[in-house]
């Protein structure tokens, strides 16, 4: 095999060396750096599993130059060039926005799965310019737009191979080159999907239709989805197409958030114990701390993780109320959760614009204010490339021991929402955020009741997810308090691009309803 750059594991190595085998078989053989015609139909799916902090993302990122490095094309999701005979495809896929954003964070141009599913309608004229951009045609003259601004553009996709992010610079939106979205009929070449965890039966065979060669990347100590009976997609694959990564890459080696998840791989290890070895951590690295309450400074970017629903719903009223939120209206910069489209059939093509911008279930938003028709809402996609979105919402605020929810404002139909000051362990998985907080009394509560999951206590299956959440600092919340706000909610930093309409039916001056 080439060598790469950095020295693996060995079992990275190996992973990589039968993932090389794979791909030669499908006519991309990345040692001569050669691409063929596949030398078979059937279909290959292998998956590279391991814990957090195994070098899974590493031996993607690895893979994903090599195959660029061949000749490659990556299909991001925002921008396809035209087929050619000779041209093969990679794609590279995550669960939800949040996830793909992590990947892009690391120089991987990552895009949901949706994204792929559904394959854009370009406007003829903008779509020039992402052919000159991604080198396949010749530099454009575009009414309205300078050279200056082409100039712009080509500088920010040099460094950044995002086409809307490329029209941005040179003063566009990405609203401007996409018009629409389309069931996609071409399938494409190879998949890499990262937390493939969260994969249900039906997208696993959604994207074998898509992928002739579909690599899985999947944590096994992680929560199932809800509807799969605790059983992930690559549990079901032979043996011998699963390669495990056990070996925690070097450079996470002395990461304290890491070595508690790691911890509780112990079938010996109970919640009393655990809880000391956390507080162990918070004395001796600054990465870890042990809360005595919940800090609501840090709600509005990055939730608080729990497991009851009722936890939550308190968590979330606590929130509102600190900061007086009025019961009939949203404050600016209020942490939301996409819960659903609120569409009937015939608005099936709205129902794709809405979830091609980023509103699909479980996107995490901020909202930055209503819009300029009742019943809409301006929004920032958090993770999403092109994030500043306007919206028809239904957005519900549940209330402690009340059946129905409280609806501060609703359009007769759209985008679903509900408050995201506090989210699942369930529903933040996929995502990371800087600093997580996770509160611990809903742990405690999982492990006095023995459940289990896939043979794990639930706890530990918790504990462990909602712990490899945070990148650089994990708080232990372990009292039952919420502290007071230093400052309102802000959302300046959020203002850099203007808002683009979604459309739920006939464009009207301004806005889109």
């Amino acid at each position: 095999m080439t060598t790469p750059a950095l020295t693996f594991s060995d079992d990275q190595a190996a992973a990589y060396d039968s993932v090389t085998e794979v791909l030669r078989g499908s006519g991309i053989d990345l040692d001569d750096q050669l691409l063929t015609p596949p030398k078979s139909s059937v279909a290959s799916v292998m998956a590279i599993t391991g814990k957090a902090g195994s070098g899974k993302t590493l031996l993607l990122a690895e893979l994903y130059k090599a195959l660029e490095g061949a000749g490659v094309e990556v299909v991001s999701g925002d921008y396809e060039s035209r087929k050619r005979r000779d041209k093969r495809t990679l794609a590279i896929l995550a669960p939800t926005n949040k996830a793909a954003s992590v990947l892009r964070l690391r120089g991987v141009p990552a895009t949901t799965i949706h994204r792929i599913l559904y394959t854009p309608v370009y406007d003829p004229e903008y779509e020039r310019i992402a052919e000159w951009l991604a080198a396949n045609g010749e530099r454009p003259e575009i009414d309205g737009l300078t050279d200056v601004a082409l100039d712009r553009a080509a500088a920010f996709y040099a460094t950044n191979k995002s086409i809307p992010g490329a029209l941005a610079a040179a003063g566009l939106r990405g609203s401007d080159f996409i018009t629409g979205w389309k069931r996609r009929e071409e399938p494409l070449d190879i998949g890499f999907v990262d937390e493939s965890s969260m994969l249900d039966d039906k997208q696993f065979e959604d994207l074998r239709e898509i992928f002739p060669t579909l690599l899985l990347f999947g944590d096994p100590a992680q929560l199932a989805p809800v509807n799969q009976s605790g059983a992930m997609v690559f549990e079901k694959l032979p043996e011998k197409r699963v390669l495990a990564l056990n070996r925690i890459h070097r450079q996470e080696a002395d990461n304290p958030i890491l070595d508690l998840a790691h911890a509780l791989g112990d079938p010996d290890l109970g919640f009393e114990q655990f809880e000391r070895m956390v507080e162990e951590a918070a004395a001796r690295d600054e990465r870890v701390v042990w809360g005595q309450r919940v800090e609501v400074d840090l709600m509005a970017r990055s939730p608080v993780l729990v497991w009851r629903n009722a936890t939550r719903i308190r968590l979330i009223n606590a929130f509102r109320q600190v900061h007086g939120a009025p019961e009939d209206a949203l404050l600016e910069g209020e942490p939301l959760i996409c819960d659903g489209l609120e569409l009937p059939l015939k608005h099936r093509k709205k129902r794709l614009d809405l979830e091609a911008r980023g509103l699909i279930k479980g996107a995490q938003v901020i909202y930055l204010g209503e819009g300029r028709k009742p019943g809409f809402s301006r929004l920032h996609v958090m993770g999403a490339e092109d994030p500043q979105v306007s919206a028809a919402s239904i957005v519900k605020i549940e209330k402690p021991d009340e059946e129905e929810p409280f609806i501060p404002f609703a359009a007769r139909m759209g985008a679903t929402f509900l408050h995201g000051a506090a989210v699942t362990i369930h529903k933040a998985q996929g995502s990371q955020w800087d600093t997580v907080q996770v509160f611990a009394p809903d742990l405690y509560a999982a492990a006095r009741m023995g459940r289990s999951e896939a043979g794990q206590p639930l706890w530990k299956r918790l504990a462990y997810v909602a712990i490899t959440r945070a990148q650089e600092r994990l708080i232990w919340v372990v009292r039952n308090r919420l502290s007071k706000p230093t400052g309102p909610l802000a959302v300046d930093d959020l203002r850099a691009v203007p808002a683009a309409p979604l459309a739920l039916s006939e464009p009207q001056p301004e806005e889109l309803l």
